[in-house]
């Protein structure tokens, strides 16, 4: 399959189903709070190295979690009630996605360049992007960010600051989310780690239904 090339003239993306089988479906663009919002209004996401053209990604098997069967390990539920947790929304975005960055280019390497924060720092302002971050015994313990729409979550990155603060806070996210009546939390790819914590494949067309459904 082509990958299609965009401009940053015309806000628009392919189908969603002429990406390629790993998922990458156009090249190019920009990261406008407009074409941002269109992209995960029908499935897609920014990912790519810095230096690189934005890459746009679709999956055709997608891996989330939904809110009301997340995992909570006998190991961390233990932890839990050894500690006092404090959940917040929004307690500083900006710091929250700056530290998701910070972690993962210590750690891995990160897509976090200057560009995404700027755009993800944008759609928190227009309302779109959320922060999610606990404190363990009142210390800044993880956290997480993603975009929200309609009742669909779609998780970007996360940090801890302490051993189990991502995790925390992803629990603590899922719950809220679960009473909120909340479709999913798209976790894009999989991950070990995501597995463990209730995250499943699924088709693309499940993941699409759901997605019409939320929005």
């Amino acid at each position: 399959m082509p990958v299609y090339q965009l401009t940053e003239n015309e806000i628009s993306f392919p189908h969603p189903t002429l990406a390629r089988r790993d998922g990458l479906l156009a090249v190019g663009g920009d990261l406008s709070v407009e074409r941002l919002l269109l992209a995960y209004s029908n499935g897609i996401f920014p990912w790519y190295e810095p230096g690189e053209d934005i890459l746009w990604w679709c999956p055709k098997e997608r891996f989330v979690i939904f809110p009301d069967e997340i995992h909570v390990s006998r190991s961390m539920k233990k932890y839990m009630k050894k500690h006092q947790f404090d959940f917040r929304l929004n307690r500083d975005f900006a710091d929250t996605i700056h530290r998701c960055r910070i972690k993962r280019e210590f750690e891995e390497g990160t897509w976090i360049t200057d560009e995404m924060e700027e755009a993800y720092c944008r759609l928190h302002r227009e309302g779109y992007a959320v922060s999610a971050e606990v404190f363990e015994d009142g210390q800044l313990a993880g956290g997480l960010y993603g975009v929200c729409l309609g009742k669909c979550f779609f998780g970007e990155s996360m940090f801890s600051e302490k051993e189990n603060g991502s995790k925390a806070a992803l629990i603590a996210l899922a719950r809220l989310l679960s009473e909120n009546h909340f479709l999913f939390i798209d976790c894009q790819f999989y991950t070990e780690h995501l597995e463990s914590m209730g995250g499943r494949s699924i088709c693309w067309e499940e993941y699409d239904r759901l997605l019409q459904e939320g929005l």
